[in-house]
């Protein structure tokens, strides 16, 4: 069966934009260091990626307007406007745990949660999330989007890998 895997950066103190949605705090603690590219790696395997209408917008109206970045993976766009879904990209109202019970009844890789915060929290409370891929940057943001909210009950979870570079801490968990 599919594996659904959160692959995502946050702050040091666990936020995953600042107050206003930028993310131009993504970087190491050096500029001019090399970081390593695990972004290819992980995409190998996954050939889903979902993500919610602030997540959509904020990549097609600023990060690369002019290029949908995920065009080798299917995308689904969870979200209340009524849009025309397009070649590659989906646009659904469907609850998060029915559009994933869909999804993993279907042949294919692993199916990435990008963002953002309300898309994750609620997969992370319905404990939909097999493995989570979280690069912890070295910024400390005090305020913003933060990317855990509160879970009706514990997950556990079990590490099964770690990397550094240029300041950047990549844990991986699996659920326990």
């Amino acid at each position: 069966m599919r594996k659904v895997i959160l692959f995502i950066a946050m702050s040091l103190d666990g936020y995953i934009a600042d107050e206003k949605g930028g993310v131009g705090w993504l970087n190491g603690q050096d500029v001019s260091a090399e970081n390593v590219d695990t972004y290819s790696v992980f995409v190998r395997d996954v050939d889903t990626v979902i993500m919610g209408w602030d997540t959509y917008h904020q990549i097609v109206t600023q990060l690369s307007p002019g290029e949908w970045v995920y065009a080798n993976l299917t995308s689904y766009v969870i979200t209340h406007r009524k849009l025309l879904s397009k070649k590659e990209i989906f646009f659904t109202e469907k609850a998060p745990a029915d559009l994933v019970k869909e999804l993993k009844n279907k042949e294919g890789k692993s199916i990435w949660i990008c963002g953002g915060a309300n898309i994750v929290q609620q997969f992370v409370q319905m404990d939909l999330i097999d493995e989570y891929y979280i690069s912890v940057i070295p910024t400390v943001l005090g305020s913003g989007i933060r990317l855990f909210g509160t879970t009706p009950d514990e997950i556990k979870l079990k590490l099964i890998y770690t990397q550094n570079y240029n300041g950047i801490v990549e844990l991986i968990y699996t659920r326990r």
